[in-house]
């Protein structure tokens, strides 16, 4: 009977928060600040900080987990430990569906960018070829994906600062477009339903801080580096996303014309300069990219471990000798991204459609993974981190999903009928070793 392969560890705290930050992307709030604005009635820095304490407290049950069961299956494994098998099953399917469908958005950002800098590069080529560029490096092993990684990251917030300091210049020089308090309190005062409502989309910049999970078997040192790693990157995505949307809101004028996915660049353009939105732009084009190289690791670890333990066909499961990387499910996940990508750009919905769906599995694998903590404590609970927490995430998830689209709740039911499937197919194989290359 063959070993069964397992991956390298090699990778650091550091890496883990590159990874997580990198998924996240530190310019997240860009793209979406003109819709979060105009929902929250210009409270938009509010809505990123009571965004930053909701997925705080799945960031702690991650570290909860975490700690407990080290291994590479993120919310697959710790509800497998939880609540059984099938739910095990079905809470990994779940956030696939996230995890499948964020690489091709972000991918999709890139070829979007890229042809709007270059517009004799078509969306699709620029999307394909900056797939066969990061699949190489994850390819090529978890190291160097890190290294990679933290060079893209030092740029975006190299920028981030840049925007940050120009701003504080222009404020100090010029004043403030609104009311100093208003990006915390509204412009015309503040509405509570509103900053809720702007909350649910919010959620969505800080997708991906889960991807750390599922790198628990590549990092050196102790079990709980994971959880810390997930809580500091979570805490640091929420100062910048609050930072950066202070000094946006305080720079835009209460009334912005021009779309609303253009009100950021809109505003660096008439505050800052013409050069400052060019750079973003560049920015925004290779950050993307590479954000949806650890998206696309992170399925890869998830496809391998499902495989592992007979969930998934045998051959995810494989590991290169040398590497010590998942590369077949590397590659599967590669090139369902790209099919699924380059679709979507020859489409004029295609962006609408992925990201009216990417959310629906990742909630509904985090509420999972909340009731993952309650099962899998039971008997030995500590009243705040094993119940408090725990039931007030679910209840959080349970309420974000319940404001989803209807196309991307028809899409969830449509994928987890798919899934069960899966499920019975799976289980009849029973005994299935991994295959090493």
């Amino acid at each position: 009977m063959s070993e069964i392969p397992t991956l390298r560890r090699t990778l650091t705290l550091r890496d883990l928060v590159v990874y997580g930050l990198l998924f996240i992307g530190p310019l997240a709030p860009v793209g979406v600040f003109g819709v979060l604005d105009a929902r929250s009635g210009g409270a938009v820095a509010l809505v990123y900080l009571v965004a930053t304490v909701a997925m705080g407290l799945t960031a702690y049950s991650y570290a909860t987990m975490s700690a407990e069961i080290p291994r590479a299956g993120s919310v697959f494994s710790y509800a497998s430990a939880g609540l059984g098998r099938t739910a095990g099953f079905f809470a990994g399917w779940l956030v696939l569906l996230d995890y499948l469908l964020i690489p091709s958005v972000a991918y999709l950002f890139t070829g979007i960018a890229t042809n709007a800098l270059v517009p004799a590069i078509p969306i699709w080529l620029a999307t394909g070829v900056a797939i066969v560029v990061t699949t190489a490096v994850n390819l090529a092993g978890v190291r160097l994906a890190a290294v990679v990684g933290l060079v893209v990251l030092v740029v975006e917030i190299v920028l981030l600062v840049v925007f940050v300091v120009a701003a504080v210049v222009v404020l100090v020089a010029d004043g403030a477009q609104r009311p100093w308090l208003s990006p915390f309190s509204g412009v015309s005062g503040f509405d509570f339903t509103a900053v809720v409502g702007a909350v649910s989309v919010a959620v969505l910049s800080f997708l991906g801080f889960d991807a750390i999970a599922s790198f628990a078997e590549e990092n050196v040192g102790s079990s709980r580096i994971v959880g810390r790693a997930t809580l500091f990157c979570l805490v640091l995505a929420g100062v910048l996303f609050v930072l950066q949307t202070y000094l946006g809101a305080l720079l835009t004028p209460a009334s912005p014309s021009g779309s609303s996915g253009q009100v950021f660049y809109e505003m660096l353009r008439a505050s800052i300069g013409p050069w400052l939105a060019v750079v973003v732009t560049a920015v925004k084009a290779i950050g993307p990219a590479f954000s949806a190289m650890v998206a696309q690791a992170a399925v890869g670890r998830l496809l391998y471990s499902m495989a592992r333990e007979s969930r998934l066909p045998k051959q995810l499961a494989a590991v290169d000798n040398r590497t010590k990387t998942p590369w077949t499910a590397i590659l599967f996940a590669a090139v369902l991204t790209l099919v699924i990508a380059v679709w979507a750009a020859g489409r004029d919905d295609g962006l609408d459609i992925l990201v009216s769906i990417v959310d629906v599995g990742a909630l509904a694998a985090f509420t999972l993974l909340h009731l993952s903590v309650i099962g899998y404590f039971r008997g030995r609970y500590k009243v705040l981190a094993h119940l408090v927490v725990p039931i007030a995430g679910a209840a959080v998830m349970i309420a974000v999903l319940a404001l989803s689209s209807t196309t991307a709740l028809i899409v969830g039911v449509i994928w987890f009928a798919v899934g069960i499937v899966v499920n019975l197919a799976g289980s009849r194989a029973s005994g299935a070793r991994p295959v090493s290359r």
